[in-house]
């Protein structure tokens, strides 16, 4: 197995790179993230590699960063996700912006990827939302965009799932709290565990 590859870039286009290591070329499918992150041709560049094997073919997959690769063995893991579509989908989300889609069960932002239908999102979802661990989901959930008012039922929201509550749980326990203006962080969270 290829594990990464670290040579001269020898060209450079959206979704294919060749890289030169020891004098032979490689063909791997990029995402675009990962794409934006690589050097001008003909500079050194290094890629994490995924190698997908099939009876038919060998492919290679490059990525920039671990959480890239990671995120696309994730989504190949799921029935219906092939490597185009796992590509298409870190082309179009960033992890970041994958995980929080995943933990907020955002099956609209999923769906809106090329290749994926609203049941296809749906399974994403389902199998996919619980493999990250507290932390990296605290960091989607922080990472989501929200309105001013917002923030202080987000951040409840974080305190209960960090307390080990389901982001689902946690987002209904504070939303009940939404008309309330004046309540504080720590108000919310209170009242939340005590149920007034």
């Amino acid at each position: 197995m290829i594990t990464f590859l670290d040579g001269i870039l020898e060209e450079k286009q959206p979704a294919r790179v060749v890289m030169n290591v020891g004098g032979v070329g490689y063909e791997v499918a990029v995402p675009l993230s990962s794409f934006d992150a690589l050097p001008p041709e003909g500079e050194k560049a290094r890629l994490l590699i995924y190698h997908h094997i099939t009876d038919s073919s060998h492919s290679l997959f490059g990525f920039a960063t671990d959480e890239e690769r990671r995120m696309f063995t994730l989504l190949l893991g799921v029935n219906g996700i092939g490597p185009k579509i796992a590509v298409s989908a870190l082309s179009g989300l960033s992890v970041r912006e994958l995980k929080t889609a995943l933990v907020e069960s955002d099956v609209k932002r999923i769906s809106s990827i090329s290749g994926i239908g609203k049941k296809t999102a749906e399974r994403v979802i389902v199998e996919l939302r619980d493999k990250f661990t507290t932390g990296e989901t605290l960091e989607a959930l922080a990472g989501a965009d929200a309105a001013p008012g917002d923030h202080r039922l987000r951040d409840a929201a974080l305190a209960l799932v960090s307390l080990g509550y389901k982001q689902d749980d946690a987002r209904k326990m504070v939303q009940k709290f939404a008309g309330e203006p004046d309540a504080s962080v720590e108000q919310i969270i209170r009242k939340s565990l005590t149920g007034k």
